[in-house]
């Protein structure tokens, strides 16, 4: 029997190293060519299935394929689609499936977050009522920290390291000018629901003094009386206040603060413009000078200062996903597993489907100052590790030497 084709895709919001668990896949099934035929990839995700638009990886160098390890942002394309509820509406998963069979493709390797597992989940339902043997294997990713079980999400800790470094260089800026001009710098990270990633921004005060002074996340309410206060303390104390915000903030009616009538694919709003609120809030009642930043797609695409951590746990993911394969494993989305904080030890572990979908984690309260405007201690012990080493690419003519892959689509037999 010739041995089955994979099919790869990547969903939802990229990360900058998303394209090392699709290198870290690609090239472990290379190592395997008796069992695994071509990886196929989608275009632009699920979309590309849908379409009949399979991109060939084997038709790309080795060096190529290898770069993939250092370059940010999704390689083959993205996607934020929603399937259908399959009870509802089963037609799209029927073309999933009759496109799988043409393409005899027997292994489906869906990398995304809470919205994405839920996929890789109904279409391994649906495979086996529709009795295709289709093994799938969901490959975690999100920036956002918030899937659950697994430890840590690749692509956070970058994220994380971009954050605190930002922060901290920003706090000197302003800390500079702070005398005769700019006392107050908000910056804005994001984190819809869970303040991962604004918390991620603590690692950089290492002492009372440093920024960020405030972090404002969306599991506190906001409360207008308090903020001002703690920032009139700050600039009174330290000439400066450096707050760094979480798109998702929210009132004490758990009503955004800031939010666009637009909405994506799985009903979310788009947010956005929250910095210049929270700064203009300041000038407006206690008269500071204020400058604002809102990160945006840099904090997620910044792969010349992605951490190692991350961009090993992102490669190993993609070799283990190969090799759970060779297992037989069906229906799982793959884990990872802190062993232990000092040193940082961590494993490849794995969880079934239905535990993840949709399911999100939130930041504990027990990571919350008791103020509600810092990290504690627990939590600084947490994110610490996943913001460890440096991993950068090769540079040429002073920039990073990223791969544009040729993405030649798959002429199936």
């Amino acid at each position: 029997m010739a041995a089955k084709n994979i099919f790869y895709a990547q969903s939802g919001g990229v990360t900058s190293v998303i394209n090392a668990t699709a290198c870290g896949l690609i090239e472990t099934a290379k190592q395997y060519p008796d069992v695994f035929g071509k990886v196929l990839v989608g275009k632009n995700g699920i979309i590309g299935a849908l379409n009949n638009e399979l991109i060939d990886t084997s038709l790309e160098s080795a060096t190529d394929i290898a770069k993939l390890k250092y370059t940010p942002a999704g390689a083959f394309g993205s996607c934020r689609h929603k399937l259908p509820d399959p009870k509802v509406d089963i037609a799209p998963y029927k073309k999933l499936i009759e496109i799988f069979k043409k393409n005899n493709i027997g292994y489906f390797f869906y990398n995304g977050g809470g919205d994405s597992q839920d996929t890789t989940y109904k279409i391994s339902q649906i495979s086996k009522e529709l009795d295709y043997e289709l093994m799938c294997i969901g490959l975690p990713k999100t920036i956002d920290n918030d899937l659950p079980i697994t430890d840590t999400c690749p692509g956070f800790g970058s994220v994380a390291k971009y954050v605190a470094v930002s922060i901290r260089e920003a706090g000197l800026d302003v800390l500079s000018m702070a005398q005769s001009s700019t006392k107050i710098f908000v910056m804005e990270v994001m984190g819809r629901h869970t303040g991962w990633i604004a918390a991620s921004s603590g690692l950089a005060a290492e002492a009372n003094h440093q920024a960020p002074h405030i972090i404002l996340f969306p599991e506190v309410p906001f409360d207008q009386k308090s903020f001002f206060e703690k920032v009139k303390y700050s600039v009174d104390n330290f000439k400066h206040c450096a707050i760094v915000v979480s798109e998702g903030l929210k009132d004490k009616n758990n009503n955004l603060l800031q939010k666009s009538a637009n909405t994506d694919a799985f009903g979310h709003a788009q947010l956005g413009g929250l910095a210049p609120f929270i700064a203009n809030l300041v000038t407006e009642n206690l008269g500071y000078k204020n400058h604002w930043a809102v990160c945006d797609y840099l904090q997620r695409s910044a792969r010349h200062i992605a951490s190692k951590t991350d961009v090993d746990q992102a490669y190993a993911l993609g070799e283990a996903g190969i090799k759970s394969a060779l297992k037989n494993m069906d229906g799982i989305m793959l884990t990872i597993k802190r062993l232990s904080d000092k040193p940082y030890k961590w494993a490849i572990d794995h969880v079934s489907l239905d535990a993840v979908a949709n399911i999100e984690k939130h930041l504990p309260l027990d990571y919350i100052t008791q103020d509600g405007f810092h990290i504690t201690d627990k939590c600084r012990e947490y994110l610490s590790p996943l913001i460890q080493g440096e991993d950068y690419p090769n540079y040429v003519n002073g920039l990073p030497d990223y791969v544009m892959l040729k993405n030649e689509l798959y002429i199936s037999g």
